[in-house]
């Protein structure tokens, strides 16, 4: 099959992930793959190599000085709309703004969100009601498509590159650069933004660090389109107050990721919103012990995997007891949850999913 995948970044976020690696899974097993993205800021390429086997399309998207988020969200589907074009058999949009530059496409949902900036409200919107056929990376966002807009959506759960980070457990080198630079310490991936959480996350480990001194709070990643200046700024001075600390480390380099995981005491993922999980899936190849808010869809892919929390003060004790003694039973279980989350078997997956949409040369142009 001829094969376009859409994203609306070339940098480090979890649909892009996504994006990247079902790109690859599925040019290995011989289809052919284009990945069409906005290169913002003048980026070059992708935030990590992409395999020679799958062509990049990359739109060019400079950045506008004091540009707000709704005028960015109408330019940035203008002008991967614009530019794309191709014969495909499938054009797979994983991102709202992509799904609106393409309307006639696929759409991977991966979390259904609330927003204010109209632009994106109505960006949200036609980018469920408009693609002819509906992918959700799990059941429980697949319930709420139903419930919200009575539309059928077939769930493929996301894959992880597991081996990468089971094998950054013997990475010693990379593990002891991170423990000279970080010493002990709980990890989060996202960046500082309310949809992970990250006040209750301080507020915890305050809490923590009155029992732990020496153990620090790294959060890693935060590329966003969104301005969280407000709320970071919000976070960081109730951080303050509290005498946390935490080190910012903002994208950390693809080859560096593993090891940085691995290293981490406990990884720590309060999100109040989430379509799967991704980064804690990696924390669990790498033989971390997880922390993560309970929520029903963290429940459907993690459960008996992690410990799940309702409050900062059972985040709290249960990052505590993650780091002082953690539960070797369910670390094993964790492991073999992330080996079953396979790239190879989104793509299999995808292929049925393809061959069984009409044959009316969907989303091409």
């Amino acid at each position: 099959m001829r094969v376009a995948l859409l994203t609306y970044s070339s940098r480090p976020r979890g649909g892009v992930v996504h994006t990247l690696a079902l790109a690859e899974a599925l040019a290995a097993r011989g289809h052919r793959v284009d990945v069409w993205s906005l290169a913002r800021g003048g980026d070059g390429g992708f935030f990590r190599p992409v395999h020679p086997s799958v062509g990049i399309r990359l739109v060019p998207f400079p950045d506008v000085p004091d540009e707000g988020v709704g005028p960015r969200i109408l330019r940035s589907i203008s002008t991967l709309g614009a530019a794309f074009e191709g014969d495909y058999d499938v054009v797979h949009a994983q991102d709202c703004i992509s799904a609106n530059a393409v309307p006639d496409c696929v759409r991977t949902i991966h979390h259904l969100d609330q927003f204010t900036t109209p632009e994106l409200a109505a960006c949200h919107e036609r980018a469920i009601i408009r693609p002819r056929a509906h992918i959700c990376v799990s059941a429980a966002v697949a319930e709420e498509v139903r419930a919200g807009w009575g539309i059928e959506a077939t769930v493929i759960p996301n894959g992880i590159d597991g081996s990468r980070f089971a094998a950054a457990e013997s990475d010693t080198a990379g593990r002891e650069r991170w423990a000279a630079r970080l010493g002990r310490y709980v990890l989060a991936v996202g960046g500082i933004e309310p949809r992970k959480g990250s006040e209750d996350l301080i507020n915890a480990m305050a809490l923590v660090q009155r029992r732990d001194p020496g153990l620090r709070l790294v959060v890693a990643g935060g590329e966003t389109l969104f301005d969280y200046r407000d709320y970071r700024a919000r976070v960081l001075g109730r951080a303050a107050d509290l005498g946390v600390v935490p080190e910012l480390l903002g994208p950390v380099p693809h080859e560096d990721l593993p090891s940085l995981v691995a290293q981490a005491s406990a990884f720590a993922f309060p999100s109040v919103k989430e379509g799967f999980g991704m980064a804690p899936m990696e924390a669990l190849a790498a033989g971390v012990p997880v922390v993560m808010r309970n929520l029903p869809v963290l429940r459907e892919v993690f459960a008996g995997s992690v410990a799940f929390i309702g409050s900062e003060w059972e985040l709290a004790a249960e990052l505590l007891h993650a780091t002082s003694a953690p539960d070797v039973h369910r670390i094993e279980v964790g492991r073999k949850v992330a080996a079953r989350h396979t790239w190879r078997a989104a793509a299999v997956a995808h292929e049925r999913f393809y061959a069984a949409l009409p044959k009316r040369g969907l989303g091409v142009r």
